[in-house]
């Protein structure tokens, strides 16, 4: 199929499901008042998991919101998220469960609106580490919120992070290469990478939170917003969360067209985008329950000494679900 055809046709199908007559976007919705603002500012990041926001853009559109923007990182923010929602240059990101949950625990004016999607990041590790036991005396780069991922994998087999892992930190772009230099043995990374380092035989995936139990049962990537955003922008904010949440269901309903969509954006080649596509449980944010994903989580990291709030302290401070169960609803989940 000619590639400008099917992008056309994409689009088309995207309009047709903003235009209600798929997805279960009922008639009242579109006759709710107008957002509050016209303007909606969403993260473009290393990662291609946040397919949703790029699908997103007609149904924006259609929403009310007259200017879509995204805000390439390093380019038009050095801020990932969440920290590009706080510096006010985004306003709805997808967050990383366990960061989410580390900004929550530090007080700072971010709330979780919904999940998106399970699994997405792998822990990578040499061939000849078999098991995440075999991490102890081991070398592994890390940032914060890798680390405390990772903590989180040795503490569920009883190993001890904080002692037994040689934690080295490196600017990230440089982990794979430092990999098959041999100067790390392992590091957590996501899509495309994570794909890309698979097809070319470079290490193997020691856990996979996509597959490999408990972890794939919870959400790792959460749609995220300040709670300003959120105060003065109710409507504009349920708008942008039902857009981006059928931007999901369009990721698992047409894997095909929004893989030409990321490889547009130089997000990895349209087959490894192909592959995520097919491999994340798009499209089953109304089966995964975001508080679940965040309790289960924010016990771990309790346990790892990386935050003080307890799990439901998290929830209490951190969420606002009024508009995920409203949309859950109306689209007759």
């Amino acid at each position: 199929m000619n590639q400008q055809l099917s992008r056309r046709s994409f689009l088309t199908n995207a309009s047709v499901l903003a235009g209600g007559s798929f997805l279960g976007l009922p008639q009242p919705a579109l006759a709710a008042p107008p957002p509050e603002t016209t303007r909606i500012r969403l993260f473009e990041g290393p990662v291609s998991c946040i397919a949703p926001e790029f699908v997103a853009k007609e149904l924006l559109y259609a929403e009310g919101f007259t200017d879509v923007q995204y805000i390439k990182y390093l380019k038009d923010t050095k801020n990932f998220p969440p920290d590009d929602i706080l510096a006010g240059d985004v306003d709805i990101t997808f967050s990383f469960i366990p960061t989410g949950i580390r900004y929550v625990d530090q007080g700072a004016p971010i709330v979780v609106l919904a999940g998106s999607h399970a699994g997405c990041v792998e822990l990578i590790a040499r061939n000849e580490i078999r098991s995440t036991r075999e991490l102890k005396g081991k070398t592994v780069a890390a940032d914060s919120n890798t680390q405390t991922f990772v903590s989180m994998f040795a503490a569920y087999v009883g190993l001890d992070p904080r002692k037994d892992i040689n934690w080295v930190s490196y600017p990230i772009a440089d982990w794979a290469r430092l990999f098959v230099e041999g100067k790390i043995d392992a590091f957590m990374t996501g899509p495309p990478e994570s794909l890309e380092l698979r097809e070319k035989k470079i290490g193997h995936a020691l856990v996979n939170t996509t597959t490999d139990k408990p972890w794939s049962n919870y959400l790792c990537c959460l749609l995220t917003s300040t709670k300003e955003f959120v105060r003065s922008n109710p409507v504009a904010t349920k708008r942008a969360l039902r857009a981006i949440l059928k931007g999901g269901d369009l990721c698992a309903i047409d894997p095909e067209r929004v893989a030409r969509l990321v490889a547009d954006r130089d997000l990895g080649s349209y087959d490894i985008a192909l592959q995520m596509l097919r491999g994340l449980p798009y499209g089953k944010w109304r089966e995964f329950d975001p508080q679940d994903s965040l309790r289960f989580f924010a016990l771990r990291m309790y346990d790892v000494g990386a935050i003080k709030s307890t799990p439901q302290q998290i929830i209490t401070q951190g969420t606002d679900w009024r508009f995920l169960n409203e949309l859950k609803k109306e689209l007759k989940a």
